[in-house]
């Protein structure tokens, strides 16, 4: 809101019927919206909101609302939007409520430590600041080590001084495209021609990348798609470690 406003948050405890608008299965949900009083998002843009990448800002990242987007659809919810020019804008989502039971479960299984914890040392390269803060955070909770960096440049430095200390990666993940830096394939490249066998992980929010359908060809063990979440980390990395 360039112009200044006010942001109003609500949330509720809501009932959704069978064929409810939203498509979600009848039950409790817990409703949460956020509404502005800004400029308004064009109509033709809305459809594009959530597409990772898309973006009307300069300087944005467009990774926003995929990501929320994202987590909320893989929590059994949804995400709806309601902007008009001028007017402003209000983000609703809808998550199912937990009964007390559930809360239960869930606070006692976070209690325990995770079953996958290696203390592995990951190096996580990646241009775009919320992306490494978010990998790091879910990394360290799976129990592994994390170095991150922002370009292959600074990727290749990392991993050879790791390995001449001795404490080398076990795994490192690599993002395409880098802004005004190197990117992942150039990177790997480079590190795979001195240690054919390092472990190597390439990220992208786009699939149509050769590398992301021919990962083997390029000599590269695995890859992961934006946005990714925890369990798509544990998954990816227990691969590295058979």
């Amino acid at each position: 809101m360039p112009g200044g406003g006010k942001i109003t948050v609500r949330a509720e405890n809501f009932t959704l019927f069978s064929e409810n608008i939203q498509r979600l299965p009848a039950g409790h949900y817990v409703k949460l919206s956020f509404i502005d009083e800004g400029c308004g998002i064009k109509e033709e843009d809305q459809k594009k909101v959530f597409d990772p990448y898309y973006t009307t800002k300069a300087g944005g990242t467009g990774l926003g609302l995929a990501s929320a987007h994202s987590i909320i659809s893989r929590h059994g919810g949804c995400i709806d939007i309601d902007s008009r020019i001028n007017k402003g804008t209000t983000i609703t989502f809808y998550l199912p409520s937990l009964e007390s039971r559930d809360t239960e479960t869930l606070t006692e299984a976070g209690s325990q430590q995770d079953p996958c914890s290696t203390g592995g040392n990951i190096l996580v390269m990646d241009d775009e600041e919320m992306i490494r803060s978010l990998t790091q955070e879910m990394l360290e909770h799976l129990g592994y080590k994390v170095t991150t960096c922002i370009n292959g440049e600074q990727a290749i430095t990392f991993y050879n001084s790791a390995l001449q200390s001795g404490n080398s990666f076990d795994a490192v993940i690599l993002d395409i495209t880098i802004r005004g830096g190197m990117g992942g394939m150039e990177a790997a490249q480079t590190i795979l021609a001195g240690y054919p066998s390092a472990k190597l992980i390439m990220s992208s929010g786009y699939s149509n990348y050769p590398v992301m359908a021919e990962y083997k060809k390029f000599g590269i063990l695995k890859t992961l798609t934006k946005p990714y979440n925890a369990e798509d980390l544990r998954r990816v990395l227990g691969v590295c470690r058979a």
